[in-house]
């Protein structure tokens, strides 16, 4: 369905895996977990661009919430009048609705493509006959041994099969294999859950108002989201916790740099957004 996506992203991890594995061995699980590291790596500096023009949006849409009440107060009933000002307010700091949404879908496309490939390693599981997971229906381990993964032939498809990290298997989960699994997936499973946590402690430091509702989901997002981080972590393989350690550690520190950047949020000077 997005073989427009998947293709590609396969293609960048299969470039990496093969440029490390004339160092460590093309069946080594380093070769492997560096190649998800550097892909993840290479998509985000693809989407830097979507990520700066969200940034623009949501500072300047926490510039704008202010003077959008005050007009709500002024105009009252009047939604005719209202619609108008607001435009007239958006167009004044060239806000676009668009401008947002658009970032946000294009890095949840990158965000299926990521981790469909790295799933389609192993499409045995019960997992793998859903959207974006795996294939129309499960596979036998034999069928899938001898089954590409798009980019990746099937003697490639074997050897992250085989490929381990520790003695922990890239394709192994923790609920089904404990033991060696569990001395890698849980440093990944906290590594990822902790970052889930500094990135939304960061964002709600930013908010310039709040509500009770926005508490109730900030209260989520520092909670309960890295919370079910870990518990997600239970049933994902070892090469897809490496993909999600990678890339929450990086949401977070490249949203504190640019913000640090940037400085406060909350005046229409902040949120024109300088070269970085």
């Amino acid at each position: 369905m997005l073989d427009f996506v998947y293709y590609p992203v396969s293609a960048v991890l299969w470039l990496w895996h093969a440029g490390f594995a004339t160092l460590f061995g093309a069946a080594s699980g380093l070769s492997w977990s560096l190649a998800i590291v550097m892909l993840v790596v290479t998509l985000r500096l693809a989407l830097y661009r979507p990520f700066i023009a969200q940034v623009r949006f949501s500072r300047t849409m926490a510039v704008l919430q202010p003077e959008i009440r005050r007009l709500r107060d002024e105009c009252g009933d009047d939604r005719e009048k209202l619609a108008i000002e607001t435009r007239k307010l958006q167009q004044q700091h060239n806000f676009s609705v668009l401008s947002g949404c658009l970032p946000v879908f294009a890095q949840t496309l990158m965000f299926l493509g990521l981790y469909h490939v790295l799933r389609s390693f192993d499409r045995t599981g019960a997992a793998s006959h859903l959207p974006f997971l795996g294939g129309s229906n499960p596979l036998t381990p034999e069928q899938n041994s001898t089954t590409a993964n798009y980019v990746f032939s099937s003697d490639l498809v074997q050897s992250f099969l085989h490929a381990d990290v520790f003695g922990a298997p890239l394709s192994a989960t923790l609920a089904a294999a404990p033991g060696a699994v569990a001395v890698v997936a849980i440093p990944l499973m906290l590594i990822a859950a902790i970052a889930t946590h500094c990135t939304a402690r960061a964002s709600i430091t930013r908010q310039t108002d709040t509500t009770p509702q926005t508490r109730l989901i900030n209260a989520m997002t520092m909670w309960v989201f890295p919370l079910g981080t870990m518990v997600a972590g239970l049933v994902m393989p070892i090469g897809i916790l490496v993909y999600f350690a990678t890339s929450n550690t990086w949401t977070f520190v490249q949203q504190y740099v640019v913000h640090r950047r940037l400085g406060p949020v909350g005046t229409v000077a902040s949120a024109a957004l300088p070269p970085i």
